[in-house]
Order: structure tokens, then C-alpha cells, then sequence
């Protein structure tokens, strides 16, 4: 640091603050100093800080192996915001969701020196879990799965389902079929009653739920059940994957999407605008939900040990509007009339 020093012609503690991203530093002697940095390929000694400061630099991420969208995309968006705030990242990845395991990733990383960890836990028992074994450790958890000991940043499901669904009802579909994720997730429980408590709020029939998983396959096979009922018009999907499915089953049975059918999916995937037609979906905020959960562990790094940080900091996600959704079908045109291949319309 005196050798940048030197040939920034400042101070080392001009040089510590542009290493530390202080942002009273002028632009010009801020240059000076990156560019004395590269210059004599300087590298910051993580070891030495650590010994000086008494804290590693290091934050450790609990990931779920999962090829999920909203799992990998959590752990992508925490760790982006992580290194964007000057911080190591450690990833442990657990691919049970039970205790021993959690256990297990939290030991790992507490050996790597780690100052606090986030833990993606898209079920409760997995924020319990990690409640319970990362005592006394700055904690967070991202995701449906959370734990009143545990302060969380969390998607609001709710109100995203209830966008979904009151878009549908405003475009003047009667009511509204969802295909759901499992039953055992928060977040698919949670579209469930955002789902169900807009068609109660607005009066209208709440159709037989379609339980699902996550995926397309799922999606195929109640969208074949569904496309059989003539009467089905709008169907929302707990994620973009299960809307794929459905809109593939659809199409078989000679449904269109939108003019008979609309679809509305969960997720926002910038696959989804690639769809045919295009996804209007539910967008989530990763890179946002990464910030906020790391804004929750930092703040818990400032506050002394017996102040621990509590409560949930929630997004609301936001309708993304494209092609999949329209008015329904006009009454007065002819029934569509079931066949061995799909549905026709009569002449």
C-alpha cells in the first residue's frame, strides 16, 4: 500500500479508502490510485486485512442443488451482490433439505472464516434448520422457506398471484384455473392463495385446483385435462416452466392461445418472451432479492451480539405483459365440441 502510495502521490490512507469503495474520494485521485494499483499489480492480501480488521471479508451462501429457476437464481443474484460489495463469497450447496445437512453446510463455512451467511431455503424446515445451527452468526434467509429466529427477504407470492389473476378477471374471463407448484413449497402454497383470494374478492368461481410441480412435464398433463373443458378460458401457472406445458397442450388439442385460451405464468424468465406466443408472466426480482438479502446480513455485522436483527423484507414481483393473455372467446360465436384428436369449433 505505500508503494501505491508513493507513486499516486497520496496518502496510504487515500489508498485504503479507494480499496475499501469510500465515496468520499475525488474522481481524479481515485483514478490515480487504480491506476498505480495495476501499474505495480497490487492485489489486496485477504489474510493481512483479516489479521488487521479481525473480519475475513468472506460471506458463505447455503445453495439448494436444484436446476429450479428461483433457486439457481437467488444464488446467482446474492452472489453478484456480494462481490459487488467488496465481499468473498463461499458457496456451500445442500442437496437435501433436512437437518443433518444444513448442519453440515453450516460447519463448512463457519471453518472458512465466513462473517455471516445466506441461506436459500425454499422450505421451512430447511430455515429452521439453519436457524438452529447458525447460532450466533449473523444469518439470513432467501426464499419461501423462512424461520421467526432468522431475519429473510422474500418474493411477495401473494400479491404476485393476485396480479396474475385480477389481470385475467379484468380482461373478462369469469373465473380463473391454476395449475399449481407442490404443495409442500411456501411459494406454491402462497400463489394458491393469491390465486384463490382474487376470485373471492371479485365473486367469481374458484375452480378445482390443478396440483403440479415445477415443471413443463406436469404443466403438459393437466393442460391435456384442462384443454378436454370447454369452458376453461384463462389458466394461471405457478411458474414459467408449467405454463410451457400447458400452452404445448393446448396447442395438440387445437386450443389457441389467446383468441380461446390465455395463459399467465409465474417466474418472468426471459425465455418466456421467446414462447409462442409470448409469456405474460409474473417477473421476480433476483438481482433485487440479492441486494436486500445482503443489506440484511451487512446491517446484522454492524449491530452489537445482543441486538439480533429480526423481520422479513418483502418484493412485490410485477406483471410483465405480452401475448399469452387476451379478451375470451366471444359467447355468440359456435361451442367448441370435443373430438378423439382435441377440440374443434362447430360450423
Amino acid at each position: 500500500m505505500r508503494d501505491v502510495a508513493d507513486l499516486a502521490g497520496v496518502s496510504s490512507q487515500t489508498v485504503s479508502r479507494v480499496i475499501n469503495r469510500h465515496p468520499h474520494v475525488a474522481d481524479g485521485t481515485r483514478q490515480r490510485v487504480l491506476d498505480a494499483m495495476r501499474s505495480l499489480n497490487y492485489r489486496r492480501n485477504p489474510a493481512a486485512r483479516a489479521l488487521v480488521t479481525r473480519r475475513s471479508g468472506t460471506l458463505g451462501i447455503i445453495g439448494y442443488e436444484s436446476p429450479l429457476y428461483g433457486p439457481t437464481s437467488m444464488l446467482y443474484a446474492i452472489e453478484g451482490a456480494a462481490r459487488a460489495a467488496g465481499y468473498f463469497v463461499s458457496v456451500a450447496s445442500v442437496r437435501d433439505l433436512d437437518h443433518r445437512s444444513v448442519l453440515d453446510a453450516v460447519d463448512w463455512l463457519r471453518g472458512h472464516s465466513v462473517e455471516g451467511i445466506i441461506a436459500i431455503a425454499p422450505k421451512p424446515a430447511m430455515a429452521n434448520a439453519f436457524a438452529q445451527a447458525s447460532s450466533g452468526l449473523a444469518s439470513v434467509t432467501a426464499g419461501g422457506g423462512c424461520s421467526p429466529a432468522v431475519p429473510s427477504a422474500q418474493i411477495d407470492n401473494v400479491e404476485g398471484a393476485r396480479l396474475a389473476t385480477r389481470h385475467l378477471l379484468d380482461l373478462g374471463h369469469t373465473t380463473v384455473h391454476h395449475v399449481s407448484g407442490p404443495g409442500d413449497w411456501p411459494e406454491a402454497a402462497e400463489r394458491v392463495e393469491g390465486w384463490r383470494g382474487a376470485l373471492l374478492a371479485a365473486g367469481a368461481p374458484v375452480p378445482a385446483l390443478m396440483l403440479g410441480d415445477w415443471s413443463a412435464a406436469t404443466g403438459y398433463e393437466q393442460g391435456e385435462r384442462l384443454a378436454r373443458d370447454p369452458s376453461v378460458t384463462a389458466i394461471f401457472c405457478a411458474s414459467d416452466q408449467l405454463a410451457l406445458g400447458v400452452l404445448r397442450a393446448l396447442h395438440e388439442a387445437g386450443r389457441r392461445v389467446p383468441d380461446d385460451v390465455s395463459v399467465v405464468g409465474f417466474d418472468g424468465t426471459s425465455d418466456g418472451a421467446h414462447f409462442l406466443p409470448p409469456l405474460t408472466s409474473v417477473r421476480q426480482d433476483f438481482a433485487e432479492l440479492g441486494r436486500r438479502s445482503l443489506r440484511l446480513l451487512l446491517a446484522q455485522l454492524d449491530l452489537p451480539a445482543h441486538e439480533p436483527l429480526r423481520g422479513r423484507d418483502v418484493l412485490v414481483p410485477e406483471l410483465v405483459l405480452r401475448r399469452s393473455a387476451a379478451a375470451p372467446p366471444d359467447p355468440e360465436l359456435p361451442p367448441a365440441q370435443l373430438t378423439r384428436s382435441g377440440l374443434t369449433r362447430s360450423a
